[in-house]
């Protein structure tokens, strides 16, 4: 039996690398060698035991590599072929996917309130020598030579997320954007509302580094909620209310920010992952009758969305690279989880190598 290294999670606390056995593709998938992987935020979620996967499940949805081997019907990629997968993973035949709404790809039964978010979640996924890719012909984006592994990686969760941020709230020339939270997904957001010609994006964190990183990725004005009332300073800049807010964390403390930040008839696009409680104060919420908008989204995911975020980084338009601040071998991920969960030495992301 042919095995491979991977990070396999036991349950909360209980993780690390262990031989398992290798996949072998079947019908429609695809085998990588990969060879770049990162740790998520929500990696943490599942290693800390907020959000339930199976023991013996290998972690992690961030993957660059090399086609390794092909079942029968893949013929849009050679192996020995440079490629990037998505976080999410369409099967691109189903009713979502057909409709226009990829992420929320329920083909199989019992996916569709999780959409199609599968690797190291309900299927082994990226921390590992090797990636078995389900619906490859949906989801295999070859990568342009001039595009390098660590800007690919970043494509294929926080920019393709932070990006639909500012795309779901259909940010018009000139709005006035606050993004509440700047880790990875929020810098994302900061830099798809400016490529999406915001006049004034503000970035709001309590962290001094990341400020300082979203000025980098775009933001005219940082503020610091540690320091007075962010929402009556972001009206005050905006004079009366942002066009547009996007909240990139997921807590009640930035939702209701974000929400307290918009003028009338604002829109709130909301990224974060929520658990517990969502409370919605009535005056922050115009009593229901300010023609707020409010929308949510989960990462876009599919070769063609990998295709356009490549095309962006080919082009000149948008550089992840900045984001990947600390690198580790596949053999040291203890470590990287460390560094990366206690937001140590200025971390912005990981890249672990197989």
């Amino acid at each position: 039996m042919a095995t491979m290294r991977a990070n396999v999670f036991h349950g909360a606390g209980r993780f690390g690398i262990e031989e398992v056995q290798k996949p072998t593709p079947g019908a429609g998938e695809a085998l990588l060698r990969v060879t770049l992987t990162t740790i998520c935020g929500t990696d943490l979620h599942i290693t800390s035991g907020e959000y339930a996967v199976r023991p013996g499940l290998v972690i992690g949805h961030e993957a660059v590599g090399s086609v390794e081997a092909l079942g029968e019907g893949v013929r849009h990629v050679e192996i020995g072929q440079r490629v990037l997968v998505g976080a999410v993973t369409p099967c691109g035949q189903c009713r979502a996917c057909l409709s226009g709404h990829p992420s929320q790809c329920g083909r199989e039964a019992g996916y569709l309130a999780l959409g199609g978010w599968r690797f190291g979640n309900t299927i082994d996924g990226a921390q590992a020598e090797y990636l078995l890719v389900p619906h490859a012909a949906a989801n295999l984006a070859p990568i342009p030579d001039s595009v390098t592994d660590e800007q690919a990686l970043m494509l294929a969760d926080i920019t393709s997320t932070g990006f639909s941020g500012a795309e779901s709230a259909n940010i018009r020339v000139g709005d006035a954007v606050v993004v509440f939270a700047q880790g990875p997904i929020g810098l994302c957001a900061t830099a798809g509302a400016r490529l999406r010609g915001a006049g004034l994006v503000i970035g709001v964190d309590p962290d001094p580094h990341r400020r300082a990183m979203a000025k980098r990725f775009g933001a005219d004005v940082v503020l610091d909620p540690a320091v007075g009332d962010v929402a009556a300073e972001v009206r005050r800049l905006t004079d009366g209310g942002a066009d547009v807010a996007i909240e990139a964390l997921g807590t009640q403390r930035t939702f209701e920010g974000s929400l307290r930040s918009l003028r009338p008839a604002g829109t709130l696009s909301s990224l974060g992952v929520y658990s517990g409680k969502l409370d919605i104060p009535y005056d922050a919420f115009g009593a229901g009758v300010a023609d707020y908008r409010l929308v949510t989204t989960l990462c876009p995911g599919g070769k063609e969305r990998m295709r356009r975020l490549l095309e962006m980084v080919r082009n000149g338009h948008f550089d992840p690279a900045p984001l990947v601040t600390h690198r580790f071998r596949l053999d040291d991920i203890g470590a990287a989880y460390r560094l990366f969960g206690g937001r140590a030495d200025g971390v912005m992301k990981v890249a672990i190598t197989p």
